[in-house]
């Protein structure tokens, strides 16, 4: 039986306990095939954010479109979407892909 494929849009956590990292686990646990698009990476621990900085939107728009030529994406979810112009990118691609059951975390 095939995996469910889905997605999650957000910012990297190198301490591994919110963002992607903890996304991609959730969605291990669920039993679904979970791909990823990050739009910043922080320098992040139990104690705080140290530093952030964004993918830049040109990135951005690249990932989403590889995911988007693919994979069959079921669910879609946000995280840390960084800035507006980030936000734009994402709606742009999220409608561009036709990316379904889409999840808005307002982080």
């Amino acid at each position: 039986m095939k995996r469910a494929q889905v997605l999650t849009i957000a910012g990297s956590d190198s301490g591994g306990g919110a963002g992607i990292q903890a996304d991609l686990k959730t969605f291990q646990e669920l039993g679904v095939f979970g791909t990823s698009v990050l739009t910043a990476v922080t320098a992040q621990n139990t104690r705080g954010v140290h530093g952030v900085e964004a993918v830049s939107a040109e990135l951005l728009a690249q990932q989403l479109d590889a995911i988007g030529s693919d994979f069959s994406i079921e669910a879609c979810k946000t995280g840390m979407l960084f800035d507006a112009s980030r936000i734009e990118t994402v709606a742009s691609g999220v409608k561009r892909h036709a990316f379904k059951q889409l999840v808005v975390d307002p982080v």
